[in-house]
């Protein structure tokens, strides 16, 4: 849920911090008086593209920030990882975008730099607007189609459909490779043989690769590193070393100890240096030994070494792209022992393979129509109820030229407003207030299966009134159960049943406008005296009457 927003120079809003609740929230103010500006603020939020004319007049830049609360994460977090952003601490997330004159917009995920695409991926995720602007994600008929399988519960059948579906595809792409791939000549395969054979020579292990790099490098010096140790050797342990001179030392300490027993410890310390110094002298000269290869061993490494770096060359300088090599090489070798014998393997797998699919697309369609009748009517029951008498809403399911990833048909919401007008595809109606109030009747049947958190509905009451007014704010209320609602009214009988309520206004008494945004849920006499003003005058007292009345039933 939306937690907080701040938003500062946006358009004739000066500054502003607002704390939401869960459930519904109404805004309302004066036609004009700068609604759409809280709107515009949680659309950047959501990634819609802006330019700087949307900054205060007079101000260097604008600011929208706000604080949003998942009480379950794990959705948001894989889009957070797949985007490669800071996780949600004590599942919050926290969005801010500025715009500014002279400089280049900032957007922030967490406190990491982010994109305006990364926004937009997370803003699906979070909002979701509806309104003459912005219908967005039910005007897409992919979203209507996971909508209707989600009603349906139809998601097992799909994800076993998607499994047999994946089986046929690769089935047939294996198929069509391999029926593309140009026959070998016998002198083309021997080829193939010998480059096969030269990897296999090489043990393919990142251990085993970083030890053959290390022994070559240690032969190609190993007369400067024999040098060296057998120098350090002598220079510990040889006759001018400072091993003999250490052992003089060691004389004399321990007739110092003699004398003063105290000293004991220090003469200690030099008897274990002197092991010490001798054991090292020992290691190097040992060292100078090892790294003396004899011919037949140095031309063994030389020619592994030399066999690693063409094939570097070749296929890339990683282990793992060499061991790709050498798998497809086998796999050409395979195909071509018996490629004919191979294509009618796979075309049985193709067939068998197919059917299956067929079958589970079957299956899929059965679902989906049953679901698909079952929305027609709980949806047009309530289309019916926000005005709508003489509606004609359904959903139908419609055939694909082939089988898909999400099957072998898809479905279009049809509507039409009035009697005797052919229902059209959803996005296709005309008037916006329609389609608001269709988006409103299907978010109260689907409220319960959508997944996104916050709704923001803008004018959804467009040419409304009496009592269909209440009905309309009774289903904002009902979809909060489930949701953060978010809406937009100019009807008293929406505002009444909201649990929260903003008061939007502007002030032109100055040299220039000012936007104010209120929260007054907390005055009954606030919220009484807008409500009346809703309904035509605050202070006559028939309408504050009313006003009352309209609260009094919530």
């Amino acid at each position: 849920m939306l937690q907080s927003l701040r938003i500062r120079n946006l358009a004739l809003l000066e500054e502003v911090s607002l704390d939401f609740e869960a459930g519904f929230t109404a805004v309302t103010g004066e036609t004009g008086a700068g609604k759409s500006i809280l709107l515009g603020a949680l659309s950047l939020l959501a990634g819609e593209r802006a330019d700087k004319s949307v900054i205060r007049q007079g101000a260097p830049s604008c600011e929208v920030e706000a604080a949003l609360y998942f009480e379950d994460p794990t959705q948001i977090a894989g889009v957070l990882g797949a985007l490669e952003l800071p996780p949600c601490e004590d599942g919050l997330l926290i969005l801010k975008r500025s715009l500014a004159r002279e400089k280049a917009p900032k957007i922030t995920i967490n406190g990491s730099l982010a994109t305006l695409s990364a926004l937009q991926r997370l803003g699906e995720h979070w909002v979701d607007f509806h309104g003459p602007s912005e219908p967005r994600r039910l005007l897409k008929e992919s979203c209507q189609l996971d909508l209707l399988d989600l009603f349906g519960r139809c998601g097992a059948t799909l994800a076993s459909y998607q499994g047999k579906y994946r089986t046929w595809r690769e089935s047939v792409n294996e198929h069509e490779r391999i029926a593309h791939e140009t026959r070998l000549s016998p002198e083309q395969i021997d080829f193939l043989r010998n480059q096969l054979a030269r990897i296999a020579a090489l043990e393919l292990t990142d251990e085993a690769i970083e030890a053959l790099e290390r022994d070559f490098q240690r032969m190609s010096r190993a007369q400067e590193l024999i040098e060296l140790s057998s120098a350090l050797a002598a220079g510990l342990t040889g006759e001018d070393g400072v091993q003999s001179r250490v052992g003089a030392l060691l004389r004399e300490a321990r007739q110092l100890e003699l004398i003063d027993t105290a000293s004991k410890p220090l003469a200690d310390r030099l008897s274990s240096a002197a092991v010490e110094l001798n054991d090292l002298g020992a290691e190097f000269s040992a060292l100078s030994q090892q790294l003396q290869f004899d011919p037949e061993q140095a031309e063994q490494l030389t020619s592994r070494m030399n066999t690693w770096q063409e094939l570097k060359r070749k296929h890339g300088g990683e282990v793992s792209a060499v061991m790709a090599a050498r798998d497809e090489l086998e796999r050409r070798l395979e195909v071509q022992g018996d490629i004919e014998g191979t294509l009618a393997r796979l075309e049985k797998e193709i067939a068998a393979t197919e059917r299956a699919a067929k079958q589970e697309a079957q299956a899929l369609r059965t679902a989906r129509e049953k679901a698909a009748k079952e929305l027609s009517k709980v949806a047009a029951k309530g289309i019916a109820q926000l005005g709508f008498k003489k509606a004609d809403f359904s959903v139908r399911v419609v055939s694909l030229a082939e089988m898909g990833p999400t099957g072998d048909c898809g479905c279009e919401f049809l509507f039409s407003p009035n009697v005797g007008e052919a229902p059209l595809p959803l996005n296709r109606v005309a008037s916006s207030g329609e389609l608001a109030r269709v988006m409103l009747a299907l978010k109260t049947v689907l409220a319960d299966l959508d997944g996104v958190p916050l709704l923001v509905f803008d004018e959804v009451d467009a040419n409304v009134g009496g009592e269909i007014g209440r009905v309309v704010g009774e289903k904002m209320a009902a979809i909060a159960q489930s949701h953060q609602v978010l809406c937009v009214t100019h009807l008293p009988q929406v505002a009444a049943q909201a649990t929260c309520h903003l008061v939007v206004t502007k002030d032109q008494s100055k040299d220039r406008a000012v936007v104010t945004i209120e929260p007054i849920q907390a005055s009954r006499k606030a919220r009484v005296s807008e409500l009346a003003r809703m309904l035509g005058d605050s202070k006559a007292k028939s309408a504050l009457a009313h006003a009352e009345e309209l609260l009094s039933k919530i």
